[in-house]
Formats: structure tokens, sequence, C-alpha cells
């Protein structure tokens, strides 16, 4: 699917069709075109939890204010910002742009220096921003990805991240900025044409706020 289409075309499903699953090889590739997102150095600060069971997409419907296509859904996603991922990933991405030519070996220290100073420490509000940010980047592409795979998605911001995070055992320190559903709708729903969405007049300015 050509990526404008896809953008127009992708719609937040609330009614999947149940019962329904995606086979292991059409989920890999759809989180591996969702890995290409770009983020701040490269960094990669997301982790997703693939929830497929029935018995585990239940337990999540109950975390996310008993919506039903947390349950309904082929699969739900936790998407998990990692604020730590700038210690787990930045020496394999320094490697990586000093073997591909990005940069010469001695600039790794400088680079190492820009990072830390622009993100600051792993508990500091400035490193959660990092990690929500680009993983929402890593949201957006998964969403428009899923579209060209032929799979419908939900991105959900209403649920209890307290509980999602005992229920699934991800550690305090994470965030989980959303929770993505992915599957197929319903069969016999039409869908209502697309809500109101502002003119770009009243939204984007030129030079200056």
């Amino acid at each position: 699917m050509d990526i404008i289409q896809a953008i127009k075309e992708r719609r937040s499903i609330n009614f999947f069709e149940t019962g329904q699953t995606i086979a292991d090889d059409k989920l890999k590739e759809l989180l591996e075109t969702a890995n290409l997102s770009p983020s701040s150095f490269n960094l990669q600060p997301w982790k997703v939890v693939v929830v497929k069971s029935p018995e585990r997409k239940k337990i999540l419907r109950k975390c996310a204010f008993d919506q039903p296509k947390a349950e309904e859904a082929s699969v739900v996603l936790i998407m998990v910002a990692d604020p730590k991922a700038m210690e787990e990933n930045i020496d394999r991405m320094l490697e990586s742009w000093v073997q591909l030519g990005y940069m010469k070996p001695e600039m790794k220290e400088t680079y190492r220096g820009m990072a830390n100073n622009l993100y600051g420490t792993p508990e500091s509000e400035r490193r959660k921003f990092f990690a929500v940010k680009n993983t929402a980047l890593f949201a957006m592409n998964l969403m428009l990805a899923a579209k060209g795979l032929g799979l419908e998605t939900h991105p959900m911001d209403g649920f209890d991240e307290d509980c999602v995070k005992k229920e699934f055992n991800i550690p305090a320190d994470k965030v989980i900025p959303m929770l993505v559903a992915v599957g197929h709708l319903k069969k016999g729903i039409t869908l209502l044409p697309r809500a109101f969405r502002r003119d770009i007049k009243e939204f984007v300015k030129f030079e200056s706020y």
C-alpha cells in the first residue's frame, strides 16, 4: 500500500473480529518494519510486550478499564519506553556509526558526552521524555506498517499503568505511553466518516508562534 494511502485510510478501530489470529511471520514482519523508526541518537528506547493468549488479553482488558478491544483484538502490544536505553544501546550505536563510516573512532566519546548532556540521568524527567517521544514514533510507524499489511489498529491511552506493570512484569522505572490493539475489523461493521479535523490554518504558524 502507498504510504500516503495508508495514512489517509488508517483508522482507530473499536470493533475487532474475535477469534482471528495473526501469523507469527506476519507479526515478526510488522515489528521488524516498525523497528525502522527514527530515534534520537539512534538509541531506540522502546520495548514491546506482545499479548496474544486469550487468558493474558483478558487480564489486560481489566487493566484497560474493561475495554472490549483489549481482549477482542488478535494481538495487543504494550509499548514500553525505556529511560535506560541510552546505557543499554549507546556503545553498540557508536560502534555502528564508526563501522559504517558516519564518524571517526576518536569522536565516540564526544558523541557520548553530547547524549548525556542532552538527556540527563536515567531518573531525570528529560530522560523519560526522550524515551516516550521516541517510543511514540515507533508506535506510529507500527500502525502505518500494520495498515500496509492489511491489519487494523487502535492506540489505547485508557489503562491503569500500575496494573499493566504489575500483571505483565514490567519494571517500575519504565513508562508505558500506550497500548496498541492489532487485528481485523469485525465483519458487518461499517465505519462512520472520519471525525472532526482542524483546518491547518488553526494550528500552523510560519516563522514564529
